[in-house]
């Protein structure tokens, strides 16, 4: 149990706030989460929070307001817009954004919330929904040392580590790279199963053979075999990956780089979403590479 008791505002009940909910409810916090419709109201209720239905509604009287929504203008909607947490945030409350989206967007809402007397802390998760439900997701943050120290109980309700990077915007940066490592490691393994069959070689020893080796590593152990028995249910929808790279490459041409292996991975990751596997798990790259293949 926490010894400090918080009055919480959530602001994106999905898969993964449901969780975070849930975590914070058994610390002994009170949370008020903003859903638009009456199953998420349900949902929330049942895990012991109280609904409400705008973003202002769940932000007022907060302590601390914790976002996780999907892309830049989600957050900038929540926050800023029209019933967007701004307008009943009270100075000296922290807004935690656990969505992962654009740097400049990122500084941009904590600069119009500063204007207000409201801290912010950007801080993406790695994890998934296992490790959401588990409490053991990896938080990357960006801000003041001074807001962070003040909500980081909070966030350890849910996550197992949380690593302070830098100014606002830093855990943006941390969690590009994350994906950036991550996503060409899926794509090196789906590489890797496509050479091995075009070989005549038994994927599944292949896999056994190199998983103690330099080459192991906890993607592999992940996507290795989901790709050897052709299980691509979702761990993590592909859409978001691609949504991430897309703002990755956004970043990188703005800074002048030039990233080729984000910018393979980036294009299969859009072929993918063009075919309809939005829904499916990142590690049907190798399906998306086997068409390449088949056309070229």
């Amino acid at each position: 149990m926490s010894e400090l008791k918080r009055n919480i505002g959530l602001i994106g009940a999905g898969a993964m706030g449901l969780h975070m909910i849930r975590h914070l409810i058994a610390a002994g916090h009170a949370v008020t989460a903003s859903v638009r419709r009456d199953e998420a109201a349900r949902a929330v209720e049942g895990v012991g929070a109280r609904a409400v239905r705008s973003p202002a509604a769940a932000a007022s009287n907060a302590d601390v307001i914790i976002t996780n929504v999907t892309s830049t203008p989600d957050v900038r909607e929540v926050l800023l817009g029209d019933e967007g947490a701004i307008h009943s945030a009270r100075s000296g409350a922290v807004v935690v954004d656990h969505s992962t989206i654009a740097v400049a967007g990122t500084r941009e809402v904590a600069e119009a919330l500063a204007a207000r007397g409201i801290g912010f802390i950007d801080c993406p998760v790695s994890g998934g929904v296992r490790a959401a439900e588990a409490g053991t997701l990896t938080l990357m943050a960006g801000g003041s040392a001074e807001h962070l120290a003040a909500v980081r109980d909070v966030i350890l309700c849910y996550g197992k580590t949380l690593t302070h990077v830098g100014p606002v915007g830093a855990g943006q940066v941390a969690k590009a790279c994350n994906q950036i490592v991550q996503v060409v490691n899926i794509q090196g393994i789906a590489e890797a199963m496509l050479f091995c069959r075009a070989q005549g070689v038994d994927p599944q020893q292949m896999l056994t053979a190199i998983s103690s080796g330099f080459a192991g590593s906890r993607m592999l152990e992940l996507m290795g075999p989901k790709m050897v028995a052709r299980d691509f249910a979702a761990g993590i929808e592909s859409r978001l990956h691609a949504k991430d790279y897309g703002l990755i490459l956004e970043m990188a041409q703005a800074a002048g780089l030039d990233l080729p292996a984000v910018q393979v991975t980036q294009a299969l990751l859009s072929d993918m979403q063009a075919r309809g596997w939005a829904k499916e798990d990142t590690s049907a790259l190798l399906k998306a590479l086997e068409l390449r293949q088949a056309s070229a």
